[in-house]
């Protein structure tokens, strides 16, 4: 065999090489997760990591579970009607994005969880709630409901005991896309526009 054959054989078998350990690589545990493709965020511990059951109240007082809450796709949000920026343009994001999955044919709940129940009533959260979105759920609990759903999705919060009556709630600001009978399924930061998480979020309802 010539020298310049056996260079170009050793030279194909390299790249053929390469190229399996590519596929493996991006590929290797894709067909456990039916939403591989749609994926951007990483979650450490995987999407099961995040996610749980709750008991929550309404605005009409009844309390329910995270099931009775999410029977459809879901963008589900922890703030409180107190706060004066954040909170009012993530959950009118998240409003637009239902909007937009809408015009695509997509029916999809905006969800907001307080964490400041001492002043977010079941009452006061409807009136926010019906302000945002006429899809939007508010829901609020006892601090012990609120901090089991919270550390379901490692939501975090604390209350700044700056003011009794006007005090201010540090919390991270992530929305989250949960579906019907799978759970958590993606979370989006603040920088991430409407279009950009309708578009995102479709692609984890195709995948259902």
């Amino acid at each position: 065999m010539k020298p310049a054959t056996l260079v170009a054989i050793v030279a194909a078998g390299g790249l053929l090489a390469l190229c399996a350990g590519i596929w493996v690589a991006t590929q290797w545990g894709r067909g456990d997760d039916a939403f591989a493709d749609c994926r951007q965020g990483v979650v450490a511990g995987g999407a099961g990591a995040i996610g749980g059951p709750f008991e929550l109240v309404l605005p009409s007082g009844e309390t329910v579970t995270d099931a009775e809450v999410i029977t459809e796709p879901t963008l589900l949000y922890f703030g409180y009607t107190f706060c004066p920026d954040i909170c009012p343009l993530d959950n009118i994001r998240n409003a637009d994005a239902v909007d937009l999955l809408a015009e695509a044919g997509y029916s999809a709940t905006p969800v907001m969880i307080s964490i400041d129940p001492a002043r977010d009533t079941p009452e006061v959260m409807g009136q926010y709630a019906s302000n945002i979105h006429e899809k939007m759920i508010g829901l609020t609990g006892t601090e012990a409901q609120i901090a089991q759903a919270a550390k379901a999705y490692r939501a975090y919060y604390k209350k700044n005991d700056d003011d009794p009556e006007f005090y201010s709630v540090d919390h991270s600001a992530f929305t989250y896309l949960v579906l019907p009978g799978t759970g958590f399924a993606e979370f989006f930061r603040r920088d991430v526009s409407p279009e950009q998480l309708a578009e995102r979020a479709g692609c984890f309802i195709d995948h259902m």
